[in-house]
């Protein structure tokens, strides 16, 4: 089974460059083979707003195979309709990049396509996707108000032509999705789940993880993102529809995860502001790792989402260690809480189980 290599910390750039040397990405690259690289530039918004990615994950891509003799790299991408391309390159810090290291950006909306027969029905693909000898995603983990996550299946929605993503729409995207990632599978998938957003595609209520994992398979970088967000398989009909199709497997066990460094390497987060303030507002946090904290944020937006408030304080954080406290506990620094819920970090289904039942 296709390991998962997960990482914590704070610097986009390093950490890329760190998942990529451990899973010797270089030697699973075609000799002379062109990379394009495919990140999340849905609009022109900021990566600190949990809707673009972090420019450097691409600025690692670039660095670790120009390092191993890859000079054939393009970035290529379109945002949603609606949007330029070119605009969300440039306030995403994805076109200062570009810039630096000489490396040309494609925006796929002016690009060619070609019709591929998909087990759904025949699809208009961008000739560039389709064309790389080895396709890099670099999605953003985060909430969809349509589609409840996005992550690396739909980020391959970038690669079609705005008239099909329109189509997309109108099919209601679960089977659009689903039947593109049959036909348009990444050979490798590098996730940016440093603060997506809680909700929503386009950003404004981003978490703090500082956490990047890595995956060869789509659909099982998929089924994980899932976890981490505190949803099942069956929120996200698509995941089990390209399994279904051939693009993948749903499977995600422990012993497929390698972490390269533990959460509290990614400690700190900013302070909250809108929905996740609101929903933080009784939390007691003394020295919170993100990722914790994060699992907690995503586990009370679940029960938000069930109409479910939970009264009185919560306590996450480090600094709990060995204290008592009289309410419900988060991870399992928190052990002597008079209730906790272990893990480091706990998954967010966890979290939103245990606050469920105090």
């Amino acid at each position: 089974m296709a390991a998962i290599y997960e990482i914590f910390g704070t610097d986009a750039h390093k950490m890329t460059l760190a998942l990529m040397e451990a899973a010797r990405v270089a030697e699973r690259i075609p000799a002379g083979a062109p990379v394009a690289l495919k990140p999340n530039l849905v609009l022109a918004g900021s990566p600190e707003d949990g809707a673009t990615t972090h420019p450097g994950v691409i600025s690692g891509c670039v660095e670790y195979l120009r390092a191993n003799g890859v000079e054939d790299i393009s970035v290529i991408e379109s945002a949603w309709v609606g949007a330029k391309t070119e605009e969300a390159a440039a306030k995403s810090g994805c076109a200062q990049v570009c810039r630096r290291y000489g490396v040309p950006f494609f925006d796929l909306k002016r690009d060619k396509t070609r019709t591929v027969e998909t087990p759904l029905r025949p699809m208009e693909i961008c000739c560039r996707a389709l064309d790389a000898g080895f396709l890099i995603d670099l999605p953003v983990l985060k909430g969809h108000c349509q589609t409840a996550m996005t992550c690396a299946l739909k980020n391959c929605k970038g690669c079609i032509p705005d008239r099909e993503k329109r189509r997309f729409h109108t099919e209601g995207l679960m089977e659009p999705i689903a039947a593109l990632a049959a036909v348009l599978r990444p050979a490798l998938t590098i996730v940016d789940s440093i603060c997506g957003d809680l909700n929503f595609e386009e950003g404004g209520n981003p978490v703090q993880t500082n956490h990047m994992f890595l995956g060869w398979d789509p659909v099982r970088v998929d089924a994980y993102g899932c976890q981490l967000l505190g949803l099942s398989l069956e929120d996200v009909p698509y995941i089990g529809l390209a399994e279904r199709w051939g693009a993948g497997s749903a499977r995600v066990e422990l012993s497929v995860i390698v972490r390269l460094t533990e959460p509290r390497e990614g400690a700190g987060f900013p302070a909250a502001a809108g929905l996740v303030k609101e929903l933080t507002r009784n939390v007691r946090p003394d020295s919170a790792c993100s990722a914790c904290y994060a699992a907690l944020v995503r586990g009370l937006y679940l029960l938000r989402e069930e109409g479910v408030s939970v009264p009185g304080e919560i306590a996450i954080g480090q600094g709990w260690r060995g204290k008592e406290f009289s309410g419900p506990g988060i991870g399992t620094c928190c052990a002597m809480a008079r209730e906790y819920v272990p893990g480091c970090p706990p998954k967010a289904k966890a979290v939103a189980d245990f606050l469920r039942k105090c």
